[in-house]
């Protein structure tokens, strides 16, 4: 396909250059062409890719759009002379018009194989004919068109005067119009968005794990967000994180590319800090402290833009004065940086402020603070330095660069900090282009220790109570006893304050889940319905009459397993059925006869719903049943088993086939040549390959992990396959685990698996403890005591080697994919019982899961994959409740995981809040199929209608209801319906209740099982009666107070015989 080129583009800059050209006397900015009578510009063959662009070539992209390497340009008065190949002749052709009469001339080369004709001379001869030619004298070019142009030259007597044009060629570039403005815009957004979603989120991450991570791994990993890989196994652009970017909905990816490789600097690198450009990323690892160094330069259209940032960990006082210096030095210099002001200007007046405000920094000022950029990279000619005197223009872009180097932290160590930004000058001020830098606080990360800000004040001191006579301090108290509401209102404000915190937090997370959800389904695709994609499978029993088995001709029924066919004889014809239009057989016997009835599968079956599998031809008539009667039962029998069984048989080979459709063949593993792989010896595995239960050997190679057992058995598993890693310690467990959780299952013996785990035992038995000498003569508890301490050195020994196994995965996985593999570790201490399969397991949250890995069936569910969380069966009467996970994907099933002890949900809350899930409570369990059925058959209208706030009861109004009955004074009171209710509820749910309902201890119990009893006034009333009864007979002797008690306890009896009391 011929190359467009951009006509109307050329010829304007055509005629600007030619203007500034003509004009150069006047103008300094051109001053070096003024006396010239040509401009030539010489290119040969490309550059290497990691070699900078050159001046000659950027002017061509300039001026055309693309690059034509072996091709030269030679500027006349009067005409553009251009020498190059017939293939770049043809694609030249379409400037040929001249441009305002300036005419334009190719001179085209011949081919390879082709005669020589004379392009060459005559190009050559109209520059030998010139008196005094500019040319870019820095630059040196090779290949073949050079070679024979430097031969012409050195053989000519006569040649022009030259002079260097660089500064006139940069200042025909410098100054942008609307199109390069709008073109290094989106450069700039590109730089910030992937500073800002993937570079700054990165390196958080890293700080906080402290993962093992190298400069140059790092880097690559920000390269591979625009793609990588070569041929078949080529990766796209991560739309995961360009899809967060700001005007970028129409980039044209294939024009998009790094500036230079990312930058990144730590105190561990060897090399030191330094700030200039031709730096690399070395292959030290990040170091988790101290200041980190990172800058990234893109390219969209041949435009650039660059971003520096600095990251400091735990920083000094000093240190944050001087990054806080350098930002309000950009802001100061952006109200500097004006049509018109020069480059020396520039520095010195950003000199005089650090001189101003922090004279101590001067001598470790940058010795310039930036320089021009646009489709070349750094151009020198505006370097923002002590002695460049070339002024700034309206619609120049600068890359300013501010930094201080070789500063001394109070350890010794050296360190630098650098600022770094793409700006536009304007008339009156310049404006950022990339992400401008807000507050430092985003950058200053503080792991070890609280800022000062941040620090608690210290209480001011109270003059001290005055002691009382015996002693003791003052206290508020009621007959010497200290009040338990001034402990408890303090407790209850801190839990209110704690839940009305979280159920803000909720409202957020269900409002963004919502505005999402109509986003997401609104774009296309949101419509959809589940029944789509039904319908009915077409099987071909035989291809035609040749290929029925000769035994039809008896017309008889016929069982083909070969075919997978069952023949039936229909009047008088042999009619095949495949099995799978068969739904079943049934034989039944009728005094002398036997009947055998032929199900098949017709559509309405399912529910009486006829639309719910439609036909393609609604007019069709079907068969639902055929029928044959036989004296022969032994026949029929025959047949009705052989039917079964191939029935059977081919169901359980389609359900086999339907659980291995995802399970992916794994490329092959690469192993390690010319040393010897990372070992985990005495290794079992889950879920073990068939044949004896023996230890065997992990090791870890190029491209993945290998298994190999005693028995000759290998399990390979590929870095690429793997989504989760794990390594979970023996401690409280028996078991020492490195766990990997893979995005497609593989086949480990016959079955398919999501998950295989490598582990230890820790127990006792894996330690020979025979010949212990000690043990002859000491008993009891010190020999318990040494064994409990060597047990524990033991277990911490085993959980320090298999850990650093672990992470020596994660580290080899890291660098073979191009993106980091954490390590996860489980906190045990968030960890609740719950039921997920059928047993109760303590499932474990990690960083990025939640995990059950000490006995299959295992559980690793992402959290990134949740969208919601339903908590169900949620009363105050009821020890357990349960906790149903929804996933993004809605074609998944929700995940339930039962029995969670009522004491563990604040727990379960806090922690689903914190990793930001929403979540809904609700007093009964959901019946979710058909909820998720309903979901898929349209998401968009499912969201529509309000989404999740379908779910009745949500955190919201549970904290409501606990914040209205917190303003009771008394947690005793209650009301009389609720009382009655919620004994009720507790009387149907206790675990202790029998069906009768009797047997009941309370005196407030009539035994009858209604709800009927008496109220508190009622109950005040009887109080008061008895205790003036009492008062009344104190005086009495024993006789007849112990009469009393016996005559009161006969009147309570007809009570319980189910009499009412009190009112209804």
């Amino acid at each position: 396909m011929l190359v467009e080129l951009n006509k109307s583009q050329f010829q304007t800059r055509i005629r600007r250059l030619y203007a500034a050209w003509e004009n150069a006397s006047s103008n300094e900015d051109y001053s070096s062409i003024s006396d010239a009578d040509a401009l030539l510009l010489l290119a040969g063959d490309p550059a290497d890719e990691d070699a900078p662009m050159k001046k000659g070539t950027g002017f061509q992209q300039w001026l055309f759009g693309y690059e034509f390497p072996s091709t030269f340009l030679l500027f006349t008065k009067d005409k553009i002379c251009i020498l190059c190949s017939a293939k770049k002749a043809k694609i030249l052709a379409q400037i040929e018009d001249p441009v305002d009469n300036v005419q334009v001339e190719i001179f085209a080369q011949p081919k390879a194989k082709e005669a020589s004709n004379d392009a060459l001379p005559k190009f050559f001869d109209i520059y030998a004919s010139r008196k005094c030619v500019g040319m870019l004298t820095k630059e040196t070019h090779i290949g073949k068109l050079v070679t024979d142009w430097n031969k012409l030259d050195s053989e000519t007597s006569t040649k022009p005067e030259i002079v260097d044009m660089s500064p006139a060629l940069s200042a025909f570039m410098a100054q942008k119009d609307a199109e390069e403005l709008k073109i290094i815009q989106t450069a700039a957004n590109l730089t910030s968005t992937l500073f800002r979603h993937y570079v700054t989120p990165k390196l958080e991450s890293i700080l906080d794990k402290e993962s093992k991570i190298s400069h140059e791994a790092l880097a690559a990993q920000i390269e591979s967000k625009l793609g990588s890989g070569e041929g078949n196994n080529a990766k796209g652009p991560d739309m995961k994180t360009w899809s967060k970017g700001k005007g970028l909905e129409k980039v044209d990816w294939e024009l998009v590319e790094y500036a230079y490789s990312p930058i990144i600097i730590s105190r561990s690198t060897k090399t030191g800090y330094d700030l200039r450009y031709t730096a690399e990323s070395s292959q030290d690892n990040i170091a988790h402290k101290g200041v980190l160094l990172v800058a990234l330069g893109m390219r969209y259209k041949s435009y650039c833009a660059n971003v520096g940032r600095t990251y400091i960990v735990d920083p000094t006082p000093e240190q944050e004065a001087q990054f806080n210096l350098l930002l309000s030095l950009q802001v100061e210099l952006l109200g500097f940086v004006v049509d018109g002001v020069s480059a020396r200007d520039v520095y010195q007046h950003a000199l005089s402020y650090v001189k101003e405000k922090s004279p101590e920094l001067e001598k470790n000022f940058v010795k310039n603070v930036g320089f021009g950029t646009g489709v070349e990279f750094r151009d020198s000619t505006y370097l923002l330095s002590s002695k460049n005197t070339h002024l700034l223009r309206e619609n120049m872009t600068l890359n300013l660069g501010l930094g201080f180097s070789d500063l001394q932290d109070t350890e010794g160590s050296k360190y630098a900090l650098q600022v770094v930004d793409t700006i536009r000058v304007g008339k009156s001020g310049s404006t950022i282009l990339t992400d401008g830098m807000k507050s430092s606080k985003d950058f200053l990360f503080f792991l070890t220790q609280e800022s000062e800000d941040e620090k608690p004040k210290k209480p001011e001191r109270k003059p001290p109570v005055k002691p009382r006579a015996n002693g003791s301090p003052a206290k508020l108290a009621v007959a010497g006893k200290i009040l338990r509401n001034n402990r408890r209102a303090a407790q209850d404000e801190v839990h209110q304050t704690a839940a009305a915190r979280l159920a803000e937090h909720q409202r957020e997370l269900h409002v963004k889940l919502q505005t999402e959800g109509l986003a997401k389904y609104s774009e296309g695709g949101g419509e959809k319905s589940g029944k789509e994609g039904k319908g009915w499978k077409k099987f071909t029993s035989y291809k035609g009459d040749g290929a029925l088995p000769s035994e039809v001709d008896r017309l008889r029924i016929l069982v083909d397993r070969k075919a997978l066919s069952v023949i039936l004889p229909v009047h008088g014809f042999a009619v095949p059925f495949h099995i799978n239009t068969i739904k079943s057989a049934v034989k039944s016997d009728e005094g002398d006869f036997t009947y055998l009835r032929i199900n098949f599968q017709t559509p309405g079956q399912v529910a009486g719903k006829k639309e719910d599998t439609p036909f393609e031809d609604p007019d069709a008539t079907f068969v639902r049943s055929i029928s044959y009667r036989s004296t022969d039962g032994h026949r029929f029998d025959s047949i009705n088993k052989q039917i079964n069984e191939l029935k059977r048989d081919v169901n359980k080979r389609e359900a086999q086939k339907k659980e291995m459709a995802d399970v992916v063949e794994q490329g092959l593993l690469v192993e390690l040549k010319g040393r010897r792989p990372a070992k985990m010896p005495e290794a079992f595995i889950r879920p073990a390959p068939d044949g004896k239960r023996l230890p065997g050997e992990v090791e870890i190679h190029q491209n993945g992990v290998r298994y190999q057992s005693p028995m000759g058995q290998k399990v390979d598993v590929l870095f690429s396959n793997i989504k989760h890693l794990f390594f979970q310690p023996c401690d409280h467990e028996l078991l020492v685990i490195v766990h990997m959780h893979l995005r497609s299952p593989i086949i480990v013996g016959k079955k398919k698996t999501f998950d295989v785990q490598f582990f230890r035992e820790a127990t006792d038995v894996q330690f020979d403890e025979t010949g212990n000498r000690k043990r002859k003569h000491r008993y009891g508890d010190e020999d318990e005591i040494e064994m409990e301490q060597q047990e524990r050195k033991r277990r911490q020994i085993l959980n320090k080697e298999i850990k650093a196994f672990a992470e020596k995965i994660a580290e080899a996985a890291s660098s073979s994919n191009g993106e980091t593999l954490e390590l996860d570790i489980p906190f045990r201490e968030l960890s609740f019982e719950g039921v997920p399969f059928r047993t109760s397991v303590r499932l474990q949250p990690t960083t990025d899961c939640l995990i059950h890995l000490t006995d299959p069936p295992f559980l690793v569910v992402t959290l990134s994959e949740i969208e919601i969380a339903s908590l169900e069966r949620v009363q105050y009467s009821l020890k357990q409740f349960d906790l149903c996970l929804i996933f993004k994907d809605f074609t998944k099933p929700p995940l339930h995981i039962n029995s969670i002890q009522s004491s563990s949900m604040d727990d379960v809350k806090n922690w689903l809040d914190s990793v930001d899930i929403a979540m809904a409570e609700g007093p009964v369990n959901l019946n979710w199929g058909p909820i998720m059925k309903h979901i898929n058959e349209s998401p968009y209208e499912f969201f529509q209608g309000g989404g999740w706030t379908f779910l009745s009861g949500t955190t919201q109004g549970a904290e409501s209801e606990v914040s209205d009955a917190s303003d009771s004074e008394s947690e005793f009171a209650a009301e009389s319906d609720e009382l009655e209710e919620e004994s009720a509820s507790s009387a149907d749910a206790s675990d202790f209740s029998d069906a009768s309902g009797s047997g009941s201890g309370s005196d407030f119990d009539d035994g009858s099982g209604s709800d009927e009893g008496d109220d508190w006034d009622e109950l005040e009333r009887k109080a008061a009666k008895s205790d003036l009864k009492r008062s009344e007979i104190k005086g009495r002797g024993s006789d007849d107070d112990s009469d009393d008690k016996r005559s009161k306890k006969k009147k309570a009896v007809p009570k319980a015989n189910g009499k009412k009391g009190g009112k209804r």
